[in-house]
């Protein structure tokens, strides 16, 4: 093994050699407690997209029905991925004190049951309260199962099975806009709505599954058992302190970068497709499909690239060809026979750098502090990224919904590619237990 400075600490930490870096390899490698968590949170991850896209496709309905206007109807998507923010990091530093597994198991449950409530609601007002207490849960699942997979996967495989993870997002997607396809071919629009939010729910079915088969990360287990004996529990500010703040204050910008433009894209696109590009919801199915296939691809690219490159490279080069395909899709006067095609590289580059955020961030901190530095940072990137849908709307008013898209997400993946330049790189990094 060989030793390298790790951020936030002079103590040198292990780094172990990526040998074999094809992408199924972490998998035939896998014990029986790495697949049991490998298949939860995967499940988890898709479910929790599937919850989250659910919205963007019924935005142009609840437009219509409730004759709110762009700005207004973007906001729900903000104000979901604000509570997020804040959800995030209280399950971070929850996970850190009562555990990983229990504290995934709560914020699953909670998303699942404020999706339900959303489906009962009888204005915007009650659906913008639905949505924020939803996103409280929906942002503390991502939390607790990224440090849970983080810890239990081994430091060669941790960037393509953390990754591959994430591709469950797309899975996720995917269930959504097949729902809408089905649901809105055989219902109205004003109860078919009402029927997504009702399959949002399914996702508390999961819980079963984790208290059954999951076990705590023994790196976690045994950081939380040590602290106890000392008398020492982390504290919500300690990622502040020391030479921790430059981490936390360069992973937070990362994490606002990378997530503001992708929900800039993902929130409106629907709505975009369907009045500039005067498509149907039914029509515009095809074309989302294109993004959605794209995007599960660059998830697993990204997984792969994230083990046989590094964090870093896949940040850098994901966001420059984001920012080009974006403008290109958005701004070129093209087909919507081009459209369609070039679904599929917007959907592959504005997706598949999540594939090494959670292992990047997992590797940035230490056991004690890892949920807390996790919680705290991506979902302050979730809390900035989730004015852009609202930005985007109000922009749009005045230079059009095509432009607006344009603006916000060439700025978001730019700040990105900054501060994943100033950051180091963490490929291999062993976890340890602390003290």
């Amino acid at each position: 093994m060989a030793a390298a400075s790790g951020p936030g600490t002079s103590k040198p930490l292990d780094v172990v050699p990526i040998e074999d870096a094809s992408l199924g390899a972490f998998y035939r490698s896998m014990n029986l407690t790495e697949r049991r968590t490998f298949w939860a949170c995967a499940a988890g991850w898709a479910l929790d997209g599937m919850d989250f896209m659910i919205y963007p496709l019924v935005i142009g309905t609840i437009i219509s029905l409730w004759k709110v206007d762009p700005g207004t109807a973007g906001l729900a998507a903000t104000v979901t991925l604000l509570a997020s923010a804040l959800g995030g990091w209280i399950a971070g530093f929850v996970a850190d004190r009562i555990g990983r597994v229990l504290t995934l198991q709560i914020t699953i449950l909670w998303f699942s049951f404020f999706s339900l409530v959303c489906a009962f609601v009888q204005n915007f007002e009650q659906l913008l309260v639905a949505r924020a207490l939803l996103g409280l849960g929906f942002g503390g699942e991502w939390a607790a199962g990224a440090v849970l997979m983080g810890e239990t996967i081994r430091a060669q495989y941790r960037g393509r099975a953390v990754g591959s993870v994430q591709s469950g997002w797309a899975i996720g997607w995917g269930l959504a806009v097949l729902s809408q396809a089905v649901l809105f071919s055989y219902l109205p629009p004003e109860s078919a709505w009402r029927w997504m939010f009702v399959i949002g729910a399914f996702p508390a079915l999961l819980v079963f599954y984790l208290r059954r088969y999951v076990e705590e990360p023994k790196v976690a287990a045994e950081t939380r058992a040590k602290a106890r004996a000392a008398g020492e529990q982390p504290k919500l500010w300690e990622i502040f302190a020391g030479p921790l703040l430059r981490t936390t204050i360069l992973a937070s910008l990362a994490a606002a970068g990378c997530q503001g433009g992708y929900y800039a894209i993902t929130t409106w696109l629907p709505r975009y497709l369907t009045t500039e590009r005067g498509l149907s919801i039914v029509s515009s199915t095809g074309y989302l499909s294109a993004l959605i296939v794209g995007s599960f691809a660059g998830y697993l690219v990204g997984a792969w690239l994230a083990d046989r490159l590094g964090r870093r490279p896949l940040f850098l080069i994901f966001s420059v060809g984001a920012i080009l395909v974006i403008v290109a899709y958005t701004q070129l006067p093209l087909s919507n026979a081009v459209l369609w095609v070039l679904g599929f590289p917007l959907g592959f580059f504005a997706s598949g750098y999540f594939s090494g955020m959670g292992a990047f961030l997992t590797e940035l901190y230490p056991t004690r502090l890892r949920g807390s530095g996790q919680g705290f940072c991506y979902n302050f990137g979730r809390g900035l990224g989730a004015l852009f849908p609202y930005l985007v709307g109000e922009l749009s008013k005045s230079i059009g919904l095509a432009s607006a898209i344009a603006v916000f997400a060439a700025g978001a993946y730019g700040v990105f590619f900054l501060a994943a330049f100033a950051l180091p790189e963490t490929r291999g990094k062993v976890l340890h237990v602390d003290g």
